[in-house]
């Protein structure tokens, strides 16, 4: 073999293995990990509430394809500086009040559970920036087994019910403190 075949191929060869190292290096993407939870959960007409800015929340309908009830206990979105999952309840004066889901969503085996308006939610606070229509927001979930699962919802105007969510947090917060 001659000395230049042998440096070409000496050649091709570091660039191949430079190549293959900078493709597997993306330490930074969150890796979703799998368990039962995350491999029996998705999620059917996911969108947000367009806002400028305050809060904000997120709705669809999470399906369960397992044998086993799933929980989910808490979410994650880069639009957001803090997610509580929230359920839709009336307090000792009557009112209907916003407060966190103590021990998350449980989906039940085989079923949905609805999240929507004036139900259950995930309450979106400290939103990082305006979440205008047409936008597209990601979310991680992550359940009782430490699974998560990762999905992405539209942003959509939505003037039912007239919600107020700052309103209503302080309200639940005084209802809390009495």
């Amino acid at each position: 073999m001659s000395y230049d075949r042998i440096v070409r191929v000496g050649a091709i060869a570091a660039f191949s293995t430079l190549l293959l190292a900078a493709c597997s290096a993306n330490t930074d993407a969150p890796e979703a990990t799998s368990g039962p939870a995350a491999e029996s959960v998705t999620i059917t007409d996911a969108w947000v509430k367009a806002a400028d800015e305050g809060m904000s929340a997120a709705f669809g309908e999470l399906h369960n394809s397992g044998a086993d009830d799933v929980t989910v206990v808490s979410a994650t979105t880069d639009a957001a500086d803090m997610i509580e999952l929230h359920e839709t309840v009336e307090n000792e004066a009557g009112a209907m009040v916003m407060r966190e889901i103590e021990g998350g969503f449980v989906i039940p085996a085989s079923r949905a559970l609805v999240l929507e308006p004036g139900a259950d939610h995930i309450m979106l606070m400290g939103l990082t920036g305006a979440m205008a229509a047409g936008q597209e927001i990601s979310f991680t979930l992550t359940f009782s087994d430490d699974s998560t699962y990762e999905f992405t919802a539209p942003v959509k105007d939505y003037a039912g019910a007239n919600e107020s969510y700052e309103d209503d947090m302080d309200h639940a917060a005084e209802t809390d403190a009495e």
